[in-house]
């Protein structure tokens, strides 16, 4: 059982802090206050900075991503014209005495044997 000295103390101590507390705030306030506007106007620049770089990198991914979407249509437009020249080499005129490969031949050696 706690001695009768020990909460004694104990109270004391709780009542002297009760009443400093608030007198130790009014007396450090105006210190203290020019310290807290600082820390928040250094919070607001450094999201307001974050903000700006995050904008950057947005705008250079959109740039990135815009210009692989370009050459992907670029190299799509390409084969696509490969293909249509392929075609257009097929439909020349064959000789009489040539034979007109098969479309599932690929192999040149057959044609080469069959001349």
């Amino acid at each position: 059982m706690p001695r009768f000295d020990d909460v004694t103390k104990g109270v004391a101590l709780g009542i002297g802090v009760a009443i400093l507390i608030p007198v130790a705030i009014r007396t450090l306030a105006p210190v203290l206050k020019p310290v807290a506007r600082s820390a928040v106007k250094n919070g607001i620049r450094a999201i307001e900075k974050g903000r700006e770089m995050l904008a950057e990198t947005s705008e250079m991914v959109e740039d990135l991503v815009a210009e692989t979407h370009a050459e992907m249509r670029a190299e799509r437009v390409y084969s696509e014209e490969e293909y249509e020249a392929a075609d257009a080499a097929d439909d020349t005129p064959v000789e009489a005495n040539e034979e007109k490969a098969s479309p599932d031949d690929h192999s040149n050696v057959r044609n080469i044997v069959n001349e």
